[in-house]
């Protein structure tokens, strides 16, 4: 036998071991069923993938095939923002996942409206040391994460996916998320871009597009808008909003002193109405002290201090968060979804009290990636329910200013199939920006149907329905 042939039967035999191989870890990553859950069609995996060895950092993922056709589905990959909440609490047990645990009931509640209808849908747990996902260096949760290494752990951690589940690897592939995904969607895709430009063919991924809710986009204009859309909502008093324009300047990363202590009035109303809904109820459950979210993307020694405790937007009970936290802190569910592994020490959170993300690898603003993402001709859409205070759609019109991109269609109403005004939209020259009536700061929350049509219709790259029929 020739070098050739033998050559060849060599290769055949490596390709051959790592199909078994990868069977293999499919396999011992299907989730059979969790605690309490419906009956489904559809096949669901879990587990670890290794994004730095030499750290011992490893991301948690949850993986939802779609409802119907998986193979001819798109894939999305979801991400909740903070920094420092968890995919898995937000994204999946509250957005747009299949699966919401309940109050007081063993069973969990299937999401009509889960985007699993639509695409083949991937949640993970960034950076480590949120949710179930870990690292066996310490000092990565004290002073080494920031946005840079959020985006090359998700970018190691789709590699090794992606070698994990081959058959999704020429799939349509897109970026989801909300919040301060308005660094981590962009920046991704970003690395991406660039690493498909030098990377082989086994590596390349076949990025399609990104969508953002309620973006952290631009530091300015998300506090300047937070600031006047309070005011226009009628929340903050005249003499507090003039004091806040005179005494802040939100072009600088680090304000003044004086303007501390007028923003700290204004977070003072926060205290008693949900800032995530302006519209919606607290919280009131005995046990809502439980559960402490860091939204430390409101950036600025002005903003930091502002939290959230317990006050979910869920559309049937703001108090869901704390059910989301009892039900993934069962050990007989984490060992459906193969989860903590490592036994990490400390309960798994909605939120991450452990992770301290970089002040100095935090991006003032990710419109300069933004545009070369847009000039890459990668399809991109905003959406922004108008009744979040937190990064309000007031905040997202002074960002998307600031991009200075040619109107192909401007403010038009757009309808749901049941032929109501679900918003408005506006066609930019390369980017969909949407409004979603009555929403807060996660739109599936409260407008499920209404986030679904808004995803389909991304994924098909149609326009949202001008007219109600």
């Amino acid at each position: 036998m020739d070098k050739a042939k033998k050559h060849m039967i060599l290769v055949l035999l490596m390709a051959v071991a790592a199909t078994a191989s990868t069977t293999t870890e499919q396999e011992a990553d299907r989730v059979a069923a969790l605690p309490g859950q419906p009956a489904v069609s559809f096949e669901q995996y879990a587990g670890y993938v290794t994004v730095n060895e030499s750290h011992g950092r490893a991301l948690f993922y949850w993986f939802l095939e779609a409802t119907e056709n998986p193979q001819n589905k798109p894939l999305l990959l979801f991400l909740t923002g903070g920094p420092g909440c968890s995919s898995i609490a937000y994204g999946q047990s509250q957005e747009v996942g299949p699966f919401f645990p309940q109050k007081g009931k063993p069973e969990l509640k299937l999401n009509d409206y889960s985007w699993n209808k639509a695409a083949n849908l991937l949640f993970i747990d960034s950076p480590v040391g949120v949710g179930f996902s870990y690292t066996n260096t310490s000092s990565d949760l004290k002073d080494h994460i920031g946005d840079t290494i959020t985006a090359l752990d998700s970018y190691n951690f789709l590699l090794g996916w992606f070698q994990r589940f081959p058959q999704f690897k020429s799939h349509e592939f897109y970026i989801a998320g909300d919040s301060y995904a308005g660094h981590y969607v962009p920046q991704l895709a970003e690395l991406i871009i660039e690493r498909n430009n030098i990377t082989s063919d086994d590596d390349l991924i076949n990025l399609k597009g990104i969508m953002i809710g309620n973006p952290a986009i631009d530091s300015e204009t998300d506090q300047s808008g937070r600031i006047d859309y309070a005011w226009h909502h009628a929340v903050i008093s005249d003499g507090l909003y003039e004091e806040i324009k005179e005494k802040c300047n939100f072009t600088q990363q680090i304000v003044s002193n004086d303007c501390n202590s007028s923003i700290q009035k204004y977070i003072e109303v926060y205290n008693i109405i949900d800032m995530y809904n302006l519209y919606s109820p607290t919280c009131v459950d005995n046990n809502q002290t439980a559960i402490s979210e860091s939204y430390s993307y409101l950036k600025g020694d002005a903003l930091k201090y502002i939290s959230h405790s317990g006050k979910s937007l869920a559309w049937y009970d703001p108090c869901a968060l704390i059910y989301i936290n009892n039900y993934f802190n069962r050990a007989d569910v984490q060992q459906a979804l193969h989860a903590n592994v490592t036994k990490i020490p400390y309960s798994w959170a909605p939120c991450s009290a452990n992770l301290q993300y970089r002040s100095d690898d935090v991006a003032f603003s990710t419109l300069p990636i933004l545009r070369g993402i847009i000039a890459s001709n990668l399809r991109v859409w905003f959406y922004s329910g108008d009744v979040d205070a937190v990064i309000p759609v007031t905040s997202t019109r002074y960002t998307l200013r600031k991009l200075k991109l040619d109107i192909e269609q401007d403010w038009t109403p757009w309808y749901t199939d049941n032929h109501q005004v679900g918003g408005w939209r506006v066609e930019y020259k390369g980017l969909t920006f949407v409004t979603v009536r009555g929403a807060g700061h996660l739109v599936p929350i409260l407008k499920p149907r209404e986030a679904l049509q808004i995803f389909d219709h991304f994924l098909k790259n149609e326009k949202l329905p001008s007219l109600p029929f």
